[in-house]
């Protein structure tokens, strides 16, 4: 039931258990977790979901081979033990990838490389990935693409690739699956309490409209803007600081024909991943520099460009020039202050701050990273469990629960991507391989009854189809384009400015000649 309030805006009398402030991979995570548990959960996103830092990463999931030099050992465990966790409950958008670090004269000793390697292999509990291998690269084919005779030995190990903006958009989706409501467009604008009750007012950002929901307990996971969310009313003073430290990458056109990494160290201490990215593209990245400005705002400069380059040409036989570039992308992490004198160095642990002002918790997250962000959830509810009072609240179960199209084993995406085929011939193997990749057993869902490519509607371009849009419309809260292309289908590098446009329009066609609600609060597809 709805009444209407003083000012013009919309008042649930429902009480939700949990309401969250941010739709990136830590609000999404513990969305999920909480709803999994029995609690009713509301989340607000201001912009799309995954569009700030958590679809601009690197795109690993990984433990952090350098964060062993700062003594990060409690950090790199968690995530080294998560890797082979997510790869179980996402096989579909997580994969194994195999890295070169090719051993540099003058940096780090191979004497010190190796004993990272070696608890890199040993402190996370390793099981389906291969450990790590020394490496000839004067013989071997991962040293053809190095300067000759410059690299001559190196070692190869483990860790994971990821879609990073699908693993937020089916967290997200698992979560409203399990009976939470994902709000995107939905700017959280004022936080305040009445009677130990949260009231959050929410403005729909496409239609100006205003909601004021009610949560016993509340989530700040605003990211780079958490100390923003803090500000709105809550009556917190943050104890800890946000430290944003700017990330750019490049992509180029595929550099090398094997399908390894590499990590390449720099003369200034930090590193670099150069990644085979969507088959015919290079990624690298990333730089660390502390950034002051509108997070929304951050773009790859000029001199970051470069460095990049520089830093790839150092080890390449073929340099890498900014011409060269395609695309560039630029993120801001908002990690913990801790304080340390180099962007670099900072901590990529999270770090949590619960304040009961007037007696309703607030918890705030500072920090944390893709990897963790399972574990993360997990540590939060248990900060919350007093406050909860779910049956299952000490239950923890997203370990084992794959994520939507997740459920099949590690090894069947190649499987699933022939039983495609099989089943819709029509499909061209590269079609099937992305929709697999995708949306893995869920691939049958957009694909229906059709026999032929016909029976998918309008293309797009670069196998986009009409059925497929229509899908991530329903189902994953795409709204435009840049929704579409750059986060759900990460299609952007293959449609021209013109294909991009053309679906922006239709897109906004479709949803003006739609009169149905917009299925913005979850549910079952």
């Amino acid at each position: 039931m709805k009444r209407r309030s003083p000012g013009g805006c919309v008042s649930l009398d429902r009480v939700f258990d949990l309401a969250i402030i941010g739709g990136g991979i830590n609000g999404c995570g513990i969305a999920r977790d909480a709803a999994g548990r029995g609690n009713s959960v509301f989340l607000c996103e201001m912009n799309d979901l995954a569009s700030g830092t958590s679809s601009w990463s690197t795109k690993l999931v990984h433990g952090g081979l350098r964060y062993l030099e700062y003594y990060e050992f409690r950090l790199v465990r968690e995530a080294l033990i998560e890797r082979e966790i997510l790869w179980q409950i996402a096989p579909h958008i997580i994969r194994p990838l195999r890295f070169v670090l090719p051993h540099h004269s003058g940096l780090r000793p191979a004497w010190l490389l190796r004993l990272g390697l070696f608890l890199y292999d040993h402190i996370g509990g390793r099981h389906l990935l291969p450990p790590t291998r020394s490496v000839d690269l004067i013989h071997d084919e991962v040293g053809k693409p190095l300067i000759a005779n410059r690299y001559k030995r190196g070692f190869e190990y483990s860790d994971c690739f990821v879609d990073d903006a699908r693993l937020v958009v089916l967290t997200a989706r698992d979560a409203a699956d399990r009976g939470a409501e994902i709000h995107t467009r939905s700017r959280a604008v004022e936080i305040r309490q009445v009677e130990g009750i949260w009231h959050v007012t929410v403005e729909n950002t496409i239609s100006g409209t205003r909601t004021t929901i009610q949560a016993r307990t509340l989530v700040n996971a605003g990211g780079p803007w958490v100390e923003q969310v803090l500000s709105s009313g809550s009556g917190v003073n943050a104890r800890a600081k946000v430290r944003l430290v700017q990330g750019s990458h490049i992509v180029v056109r595929k550099l090398y024909e094997h399908d390894r990494a590499y990590m390449f160290q720099n003369a200034d201490g930090r590193i670099i991943f150069v990644i085979p990215y969507q088959d015919d593209f290079t990624l690298i990245g990333t730089t660390d520099r502390d950034y002051d400005g509108d997070p929304a705002e951050v773009k790859a400069s000029d001199e970051e460009i470069q460095y990049l380059c520089a830093s790839a040409s150092e080890y390449l036989k073929r340099p890498v020039l900014p011409k060269d570039v395609v695309w560039t992308y630029s993120g801001v992490r908002p990690l913990y202050d801790d304080g340390a004198s180099e962007a670099k160095a900072a901590t990529r642990d999270y770090v949590f701050e619960l304040d009961t002002p007037g007696g309703a918790p607030l918890l705030s997250i500072y920090g944390g990273k893709i990897t963790t962000y399972r574990r993360l959830a997990e540590e939060a509810l248990e900060r919350l469990a007093p406050y909860l009072h779910s049956a299952k609240e000490k239950e923890r179960w997203t370990g084992k629960a794959p994520l939507p199209g997740g459920d099949m084993d590690v090894s069947a995406i190649t499987a699933l991507t022939a039983e495609l085929m099989r089943k819709y011939p029509f499909l061209s193997s590269a079609h099937a391989n992305r929709l697999a990749h995708a949306y893995g057993t869920r691939a049958t869902k957009l694909l229906g009854n059709a026999k032929s490519l016909a029976d998918l509607g309008q293309p797009f371009g670069a196998t986009l189809t009409e059925s497929e849009v229509q899908y991530l419309m329903l189902n994953e809260w795409a709204h435009t384009a840049e929704d579409v292309v750059w986060r759900r289908s990460k299609l952007g590098l293959r449609l021209s400015a013109d294909e991009i446009a053309a679906l922006d329009e239709w897109i906004k066609a479709h949803r003006a000649s739609d009169k149905r609600p917009l299925r913005e609060a979850g549910g079952r597809p």
